[in-house]
């Protein structure tokens, strides 16, 4: 799997599916995530802070490590959140 390559293993996206099943949680992401475009997603310094945020609202304890793998996975992503070809690339990639 490509997150793999990052370092960010299974058991913690595993952790973060299951939380994110949880109604409240998903729309406190949501929250986050609204109103975001290409462009935010290709600042790295606002793709640390949305990791940081993220984690909080899921209360998932994340490593500055973790953060940082995170952070370069969608960095290298390049996803554009109004493309709906990146979006079903994300999905398959998390099934």
């Amino acid at each position: 799997m490509g997150y793999q390559q990052y370092g960010i293993t299974p058991q913690l996206v595993e952790r973060i599916k299951l939380k994110m099943k949880n109604p409240a949680a998903k729309e406190r992401v949501k929250k986050l995530l609204d109103g975001l475009n290409k462009s935010d997603l290709q600042d790295s310094a606002k793709v640390q802070r949305l990791v940081k945020s993220i984690g909080s609202a899921l209360h998932e304890k994340l490593t500055p490590t973790e953060e940082g793998q995170i952070a370069k996975f969608v960095l290298s992503q390049r996803i554009d959140p109004n493309s709906t070809l990146h979006l079903i690339k994300l999905w398959g990639m998390f099934r």
